[in-house]
């Protein structure tokens, strides 16, 4: 697999999804590709609205800068070196937990952005999805 598709997309949302139902949350779920670029989106009944945007910009932050978004949590904190981090990209990088790129071969292919809940919840979910994308592998 070269590219993200959006049959691999809606899998990865799938397993994120079942997982968010196994805790009993609602949430939305984005799949970015490896410029950014959203392949498919998902929200749950109920999910919160607000969530729509943060979920798509933690894929698009892991992807940016390939990693998950929870490695920026200490890094991002007043007189940290990455202090400010979130205000740069237009306000779209997101210093905190629920993002996770998708790797093929050790190279970030896209990524699942998850929110909706309390950050641990989200990362569980996102490594859902990550996990149904270790399986289509």
């Amino acid at each position: 697999m070269d590219k993200l598709t959006l049959d691999t997309a809606t899998k990865v949302i799938a397993g994120a999804e079942q997982e968010a139902k196994n805790i009993g949350v609602s949430m939305v779920i984005s799949v970015v590709d490896d410029g950014g670029n959203l392949i498919a989106k998902h929200r749950m009944d109920d999910a919160w609205i607000a969530s729509i945007d943060i979920a798509e910009d933690k894929a698009w932050t892991s992807v940016a800068l390939k990693m998950p978004t929870s490695n920026l949590a200490e890094a991002t904190v007043p007189n940290a070196e990455l202090y400010g981090l979130n205000t740069t990209n237009n306000g779209r990088i997101v210093v905190f937990g629920g993002g996770i790129p998708l790797l093929q071969d050790g190279k970030v292919v896209g990524a699942i952005g998850v929110s909706g809940s309390a950050v641990p919840d989200d990362v569980k979910v996102a490594e859902a999805g990550v996990q149904a994308f270790e399986n289509i592998k």
